[in-house]
């Protein structure tokens, strides 16, 4: 299997024959000149614009100083493909509009551009000359050691090589013996600068990098796509419920009424009797279509918010209900997600509780809208197995709220509902 890292390639037979040590040498290398050049353009920078800033002149470079860090950490993340294939992806997001001033105004509000700017800091003091001395210590010195036979030969006359110019080796066995030892080094260099390249390549797509950037970007737009769901589902069943209201409700209505007009015009016998019968299905065609639609989106609910449609529904319920709604008007959908809550809990209290009584109580305080449904019913109920409160679940887990129930076999059962929300209107 093919190595994207070195940190994989370490793990594996074959490292040392592979072209990931030169990799990670060339890596911790490369830094070198990059250092060379960022060092002294942040120094000059930083302290002419220091200087100037005094009179304002100074602000625009202080500014420039502050956006280094781009092309820095764009460097860094095409170095670090020295030794890591992955993507390393920019986690600069890209300006809502064209133009200089919202390219700035959107890096200035970045935490990416002050992340760079902190790494490019420490990158020109601290990183490189880290990267050169690793570099230098983990290759050179075996290097070093390997050469004594050669710099005796040429350097020393024969009689003496200076040995990493700690001590001189005076014969050549003694120069041969620490060219054995620098062989023998060689090997455990090549794991010991992967390592390190390891560990700084590692920095680097921490700072710089991060593959949890891209992650919670993901995230942030399939948590904004549900929520744009949720507001285009609203707005659709809003259309529906309108549209049966406005055109096969009243031509149902119309149609009773002709029926009416025909069953009273109509002689006794036969056709009166049919005339009767089409009239009595017709209205109650009408009285099902008019619950279909209170079903799909009460107009009270659009109209007069929460509070009047969950009043509405309590007094719809076959078991009596206690409600105390003090709220005011609140965004469209949470209001449907709380009276579809409130609905299905009272649908459930009727057919599964066998409960005398219940009661809803609703409340805004601290940002969140509070809805509560109990009864004194027998309990035992289990969201898990219903898929209509795990659905309402899901529906309030999009407006960032959650569902709990508590329901003790023998009673009494809680339902609360709490959906983080501003008002849209004051209570009156």
């Amino acid at each position: 299997m093919r190595s994207l890292n070195v940190r994989q390639a370490l793990t594996r037979s074959g490292y040392l024959l592979s072209g990931w040590p030169w990799r990670a040498a060339g890596y911790l290398l490369s830094s070198a000149p990059v250092g060379i050049v960022v060092l002294p353009a942040v120094v000059v920078g930083a302290a002419i614009g220091g200087a100037l800033a005094v009179v304002l002149i100074g602000l625009p470079l202080l500014a420039l100083l502050a956006l280094s860090g781009l092309p820095v950490a764009a460097v860094e993340r095409w170095r670090l493909g020295l030794v890591d294939r992955r993507p390393a992806p920019t986690p600069h997001r890209a300006p809502a509009e064209p133009g200089l001033l919202a390219w700035g105004r959107t890096r200035f509000r970045e935490q990416a551009t002050w992340r760079e700017l902190g790494y490019t800091l420490v990158f020109a003091t601290v990183l490189w000359p880290l990267d050169l001395l690793a570099f230098c210590m983990t290759l050179l010195m075996p290097a070093g050691l390997v050469a004594t036979p050669v710099l005796m030969a040429t350097v020393g006359d024969g009689e003496e090589a200076p040995v990493l110019k700690m001590w001189t080796a005076t014969s050549w066995p003694e120069a041969f013996t620490v060219a054995v030892a620098g062989l023998l080094l060689l090997p455990l260099s090549g794991y010991v600068i992967g390592a390190v390249a390891v560990a700084r390549a590692e920095l680097t797509r921490f700072l710089i990098a991060p593959v949890e950037t891209d992650l919670g970007e993901k995230v942030t737009e399939l948590v904004r796509s549900r929520v744009r769901l949720v507001d285009a589902f609203e707005a659709e069943r809003r259309r529906i419920e309108r549209d049966l209201h406005d055109g096969a409700q009243q031509r149902i209505v119309a149609l009773t009424m002709a029926l009416g007009l025909a069953r009273l015009d109509a002689p006794p016998g036969p056709l009166a009797d049919q005339l009767a019968k089409a009239h009595d299905e017709a209205g109650k065609a009408l009285a099902e279509l008019r619950e279909l639609i209170q079903g799909i989106h009460p107009k009270v609910l659009a109209d007069f918010g929460v509070g009047a449609a969950v009043a509405d529904a309590a007094d719809r319920s076959v078991v009596p209900v206690d409600v105390s709604v003090d709220l005011p008007r609140l965004p469209e959908a949470v209001e449907a997600a709380a009276y579809f809550v409130v609905c299905e809990a009272l649908a459930n209290v009727a057919k599964h509780s066998g409960a005398r009584r219940a009661e809803v109580v609703g409340r805004y305080a601290d940002g969140c809208l509070v809805f509560e449904v109990g009864d004194d019913g027998c309990g035992g109920a289990d969201a898990q197995r219903g898929s209509g409160l795990t659905g309402l679940a899901d529906r309030v887990s999009v407006l960032d709220g959650r569902l709990t129930l508590s329901s003790p076999a023998g009673g009494p059962t809680l339902l609360r509902a709490e959906i983080p929300c501003e008002p849209t209107e004051h209570c009156v």
